[in-house]
């Protein structure tokens, strides 16, 4: 386990030892970023300056939240769920997604950098990403899912040793609400890996608001590591007596220390019960919602 407040100290040194001039960093508001920002912010100042890209992926909310707690960093954001949406025009394939959505951040981002004249970019990866993604195991959009050919000086990434309990704990050190120390995590390709196959504009619609219900209805109460819906596919189902062919909603629910390893949630059937009922009442094309009781391994916590 890392000692905090020395860990601190070496990462904001370090910082202040390896960007020369002004950097940005790629700020999603998940705890991982989140710590990056307030050390880089620590390191140096007002050269930093935040980006938070809205792909247009993003959960119900999700961006005016992101402004609000850190706004007082000057954070700017690009909306580009248009970029997004063409880059995954019809892929299929989960590594094809994870890289196509990997490639679009990281051009936002040169864009950005080449406008403001910085050299340097900051990101939130962390040891789990890496070891996914050098493993074989899924391309992260920050690691396995960047492209070759990238136009900074270099990518800095102060936490890439940490574990996400790790990176908890240092939240706590510096400061960081619990909203964000303890906030669940969120992939960097959003909610197109709880889409499975294509990604569209109706299936992220859907898949938005079965995430909302699921939130709403399990966090507070249950506390779970991790938990959300995927849209897997089409079944056919009956609506006011009319045959409908609809969305399978998947609901997820994980207890985890760091994300290596995770089990399901036992929820009790009555919760269940009431989850499936708001998702096929309040969204017109879902059908059948089922529960995943998959544990990690043999599946990843995330469906793509």
């Amino acid at each position: 386990m890392v000692k905090v407040e020395p860990y601190i100290e070496k990462t904001i040194q370090k910082l202040k030892d390896t960007v020369k001039g002004h950097a940005i960093i790629a700020l999603s508001g998940g705890v991982d970023s989140s710590v990056c920002a307030v050390l880089a912010n620590r390191a140096i100042g007002d050269l930093l300056i935040p980006i938070y890209i809205d792909t247009g992926l993003m959960r119900k909310g999700e961006t005016k939240r992101i402004q609000e707690v850190f706004g007082y960093m000057n954070l700017q954001t690009i909306y580009a769920g248009d970029r997004f949406l063409a880059a995954l025009k019809g892929l299929t394939d989960p590594e094809e997604k994870r890289k196509a959505v990997g490639e679009t951040f990281i051009r936002v981002f040169e864009e950005s950098a080449k406008d403001l004249n910085v050299r340097y970019l900051i990101q939130g990866t962390i040891y789990p990403d890496r070891i996914e993604s050098e493993g074989g195991i899924k391309s992260h959009h920050n690691v396995g899912g960047l492209p070759s050919v990238i136009d900074f000086d270099e990518i800095i990434e102060p936490i890439s040793d940490l574990y996400k309990d790790e990176v908890r704990e240092v939240a706590h050190a510096i400061g960081l609400p619990e909203e964000i120390s303890e906030r669940m995590p969120f992939p960097g390709p959003g909610l197109s890996v709880r889409i499975i196959g294509e990604v569209t504009t109706e299936k992220v619609a859907a898949v938005r608001e079965a995430n909302a219900i699921v939130e709403e209805e399990l966090l507070e109460q249950f506390k779970p590591w991790q938990t959300f819906a995927a849209l897997l596919g089409k079944g056919t189902g009956v609506k006011g007596d009319q045959r409908i062919h609809g969305w399978i909603m998947a609901v997820r629910a994980v207890e985890s220390r760091d994300g290596m390893t995770a089990g399901p949630v036992e929820l009790p059937w009555d919760t269940l019960r009431k989850i499936e009922s708001r998702i096929t009442g309040e969204i017109p094309g879902v059908a059948r919602v089922v529960y995943d009781i998959t544990p990690k391994p043999p599946a990843t916590i995330e469906f793509e």
